[in-house]
């Protein structure tokens, strides 16, 4: 994984996601999810370019079940798009970097 991309727990989301002083991306993964291993080289392309200015999550679903719970996460991949604590935005499946990038640059 990326030096830009932080891996979380249930334990820290509060803190590293609702509290942080600046949007963030969080993908909601799994190691067995196939379209999940794909995403995960976009995700390192995007946060090598918006790194200084959004923090990128990643969240284990099988090893933080409360976290996906409370986000009512049915589907992974899930990108939830975070801004002053509360969803900015959504995205489920592989979508195309540019997407992923149009929902920074709006929550920028």
């Amino acid at each position: 994984m990326a030096e830009s991309i932080m891996e979380i727990d249930d334990d820290s989301f509060d803190t590293e996601v609702l509290q942080a002083d600046k949007p963030v991306v969080v993908d909601f993964w799994a190691p067995w999810c196939g379209p999940c291993r794909a995403i995960g080289p976009l995700m390192e392309e995007v946060a090598g370019v918006f790194n200084d200015k959004v923090k990128f999550i990643k969240c284990n679903v099988d090893d933080n079940p409360a976290t996906p719970g409370k986000f009512s996460i049915r589907s992974i991949p899930t990108l939830i798009f975070f801004k002053d604590g509360k969803v900015f935005d959504q995205v489920i499946g592989i979508v195309a970097k540019s997407k992923i990038e149009d929902i920074i640059n709006k929550m920028l």
